[in-house]
């Protein structure tokens, strides 16, 4: 038994995860903003943590923004049965790389779009 598996596990809404899960927002660039410095050594941790046993990653559109979303869908699409993609929405950023509130209804539901569009999913696990 691995060290993931001996974690245990927990209900996220109506799903059972293991506590150990991978948030992705350092695969962007410095600052979470821009492309990674080695776009392949991010696709090297995204596969390695799921080979590992990681069966969630939180991320968000806004980590990039774009990017972090487009690595984990170039590096593990079509995602694995057991899977759960978790993201967030409500914020947007600058080009500036400045981080901004995004809560009208539009840019929460634009939010929502981004990221169905940049995981190539038809609906979102957790949000």
């Amino acid at each position: 038994m691995n060290t993931i598996e001996k974690s245990g596990t927990y209900l996220l809404g109506d799903r059972e995860v293991k506590r150990f899960g991978y948030g992705a927002m350092q695969l962007a660039g410095p600052g979470v903003f821009g492309p990674p410095k080695d776009k392949n050594a991010a696709f090297d941790v995204l596969r390695a943590v799921v080979e590992a046993g990681v069966d969630h990653i939180d991320t968000s559109d806004f980590y990039g923004p774009h990017i972090t979303n487009q690595l984990i869908c170039e590096a593990l699409y079509p995602y694995r049965d057991d899977l759960t993609i978790v993201t967030k929405v409500g914020a947007k950023r600058g080009n500036d790389g400045s981080w901004n509130p995004a809560f009208s209804a539009e840019e929460l539901t634009q939010a929502v779009h981004d990221n169905l569009r940049n995981l190539k999913l038809d609906a979102l696990d957790v949000v």
